[in-house]
């Protein structure tokens, strides 16, 4: 197992390196540039130029990107325009809120998909297989921020049963020790914080975890579909195993490869920003906060939030491919 997870970390240094040089690529052939964005639209030509002298972005381009490089592994990525604070500040004050937006979604997509997704399979062509079925391809058709807005206004400005906007009431005095509002609030005690947390992820976290919960339901379907006709399940049925030896050990567990493949590459997603969510929701995550920046030209943000989100898909898809080995041990040595 320990050769397999380094044969696959060995592999991302090239991700990494092509994901770098597209990143700093793009950035630098944004319209406007930084010295525009930091003086603004009336700045002269001669102060546009002392700005880039100043930032060095009239040396070569392999020499910027030296710089570039060198700056990340030393996780300096500047200095954000909007609140002059240090990006990395910026995106590890707002990353907690994006995790546990993300885990509530992934959360709701697979308790929910999953026995769903098997039950249709099970009763395959009756009235829950086809209801699943319509109502997966409608959870991928609706766009997220529409669906947003529809649960915003039922369940917030209509019945006013739960939370509209961000992250917390700002009436209540609560202690961040770690950035993680639900879980402070237990680690506090202050139970009220945690629950108010809680039911402030509850509309946005359905409405993130739409998409992934349509998909899983028909990824489990037809992985489940697919096992239930091999000949070891038919075996194991002659044997006479109970029903749910055989779900557990012969069906569920070789149709998770895919379904494990689903719910990580959607993780990866979910955490690389949902800005249209967060922003419809006012949450306060990285997402929001990345969109605030592209229409504020924080290019420092743009890029140190971009490549950082980058990694974490990166490194998510990494724990996707260590699970094919815990799942099935054949992965491990192919």
């Amino acid at each position: 197992m320990l050769r397999f997870i380094a044969r696959r970390l060995l592999q991302l240094i090239p991700i990494l390196f092509g994901l770098s040089v597209l990143l700093f690529v793009w950035l630098r052939n944004l319209p406007g540039g930084p010295a525009r964005a930091l003086l603004g639209e009336r700045a002269t030509a001669e102060d546009v130029e002392a700005i880039n002298e100043a930032l060095g972005l009239n040396d070569s381009i392999f020499v910027q990107y030296g710089r570039f490089v060198g700056r990340v592994f030393q996780l300096n990525f500047g200095t954000s325009i909007q609140t002059g604070r240090p990006v990395t500040t910026e995106f590890l004050q707002r990353f907690p809120g994006t995790i546990e937006l993300t885990a509530f979604a992934v959360l709701f997509a697979v308790v929910i998909g999953i026995p769903l997704g098997y039950l249709a399979a099970r009763r395959h062509g009756g009235v829950l297989d086809s209801a699943s079925v319509i109502a997966s391809l409608l959870g991928v058709t609706v766009p997220v921020f529409f669906l947003a807005y529809l649960l915003r206004f039922a369940f917030s400005v209509e019945l006013n049963v739960f939370p509209g906007s961000g992250r917390q009431d700002v009436r209540i005095d609560a202690t961040h020790p770690t950035g993680f509002f639900v879980l402070d609030g237990l680690l506090t005690r202050e139970f009220d914080a945690a629950l108010d947390a809680f039911l402030h992820l509850v509309l946005p976290g359905i409405a993130l975890g739409t998409i992934p919960l349509a998909i899983i339901v028909r990824i489990t379907r037809a992985s489940v579909l697919d096992v239930i006709n091999e000949d070891y399940v038919r075996t194991a049925e002659s044997k006479g195993l109970a029903a749910s030896t055989i779900r557990r050990r012969h069906i569920l567990r070789n149709a998770m490869l895919p379904v494990a493949t689903t719910i990580g590459l959607q993780t990866g997603l979910l955490l690389s920003g949902a800005v249209l969510t967060e922003t419809v929701f006012a949450f306060g995550g990285v997402g929001s906060f990345l969109a605030d920046s592209i229409f504020a030209r924080d290019y420092a943000v743009l890029q140190g939030f971009i490549l950082i989100l980058a990694v974490v898909y990166v490194l998510v898809n990494l724990l996707v491919d260590i699970s094919y080995g815990l799942i099935d041990p054949r992965v491990r040595v192919r």
